[in-house]
């Protein structure tokens, strides 16, 4: 494997690209996403510069390539933020030019479908951020999750070891992006359990690899970007899971398939995010979705016993699709110390 290097970080007053590198959702729900750019100007100090596709649906997999292309070779660049997820951008990874990435690092945020680009980055030795996007993070109705707004302004502009910090409080429910008064509070929130500790006892640090367990496993099946299992001895998994909200055995078949590809005993230590248990298609009440947490926290548990046995576990973290979330390093540096319940990454 490559040996990750960090890229040069930007500093207040810089330009930073924002892309569109999955959806095009910007064009057509702009409330968030206007939002999200004023916050970008007004509470973190940078200046978005847009691409062709940044508010276009329906943009191919090459014009969305193109936007990478340009945005990475641009040296008044000096960050690159996806707006959004979705569901197609495992077939922008052929067009993207390696070489041209790998000759102008810079620090890439994103999550869910981005993915396929903090995975193809990894393998170009490139460390990358899961997290911040645009639309969700720094859209959210009413302002920043004050968690949220902490770590990713540490992840941002420093290159300090970040202790992530638990949550006191968690949301899932959202409101319609279409309606304007979705925007006049923050969303709701209930009280968060804390992490459950599985094989803790010892200490664990390695490079992150990892991400949302949907668009990992099409990886998987399309054997995109996934490189043997051996190369991914000693580095430190995180995984969770999106507001399409796949069934506790979905989870548990898909950790068994990359168990029987033998990655999973691979990993010495998992980061399991909060799962998002609340969806406008499966909108479970808070009992049913303290429930579907347990069953899916049951379901990772199970294939680790199975498959990875000594493999230490931080179940509920704040990553992901959660609200609030917490800024993951994708290729930097994680230290999970299962003796002093600390997880440390490295910005």
């Amino acid at each position: 494997m490559t040996e990750p290097r960090y890229p040069a970080k930007p500093v207040p007053g810089d330009r930073v690209a924002v892309l569109s590198p999955s959806s095009g959702l910007p064009g057509i729900l702009p409330l968030p996403y206007e939002l999200g750019l004023r916050r970008l100007r007004d509470e973190f100090g940078l200046e978005p510069v847009e691409y062709p596709c940044t508010r276009k649906m329906g943009s191919t997999p090459q014009e969305r390539a193109a936007d990478i292309h340009a945005a990475f070779a641009d040296p008044s660049i000096k960050a690159v933020i996806a707006t959004i997820g979705g569901d197609d951008q495992i077939t922008v990874l052929p067009y993207l030019d390696r070489e041209l990435l790998r000759a102008h690092p810079k620090p890439f945020f994103g999550y869910s479908d981005n993915i396929n680009l903090l995975v193809f980055l990894d393998s170009l030795g490139i460390v990358g951020y899961h997290g911040g996007s645009v639309m969700v993070e720094l859209g959210r109705p009413g302002a920043l999750h004050p968690l949220t707004a902490e770590s990713l302004r540490a992840a941002l502009f420093t290159r300090d070891d970040h202790e992530l910090t638990l949550a006191k409080e968690s949301g899932s429910v959202n409101g319609r992006w279409e309606d304007p008064r979705t925007f006049d509070d923050e969303p709701r929130m209930r009280p968060a359990d804390g992490w459950t500790w599985h094989n803790a006892g010892r200490v664990v640090q390695g490079a992150s690899w990892g991400g949302n367990l949907e668009i990992l496993s099409w990886m998987l099946m399309a054997d995109r970007e996934i490189r043997p299992a051996a190369e991914y001895e000693g580095r430190v998994l995180f995984l969770e899971t999106s507001e399409e909200m796949i069934s506790a055995d979905e989870v548990y078949r898909i950790l068994r398939n990359m168990g029987e590809r033998g990655l999973l005993r691979r990993f010495p230590a998992l980061l399991m995010g909060r799962a998002k248990n609340w969806s406008f298609e499966q909108p479970l009440d808070p009992g049913a979705g303290e429930r579907y947490r347990e069953r899916q926290r049951e379901a990772v548990l199970r294939a680790l016993n199975e498959y990875a046995p000594g493999t230490m576990a931080v179940l509920d973290v704040d990553l992901g699709h959660t609200d609030p979330q917490l800024i993951i390093p994708y290729g930097g540096q994680v230290r999970v110390d299962g003796v002093a319940r600390r997880v440390v990454v490295t910005y």
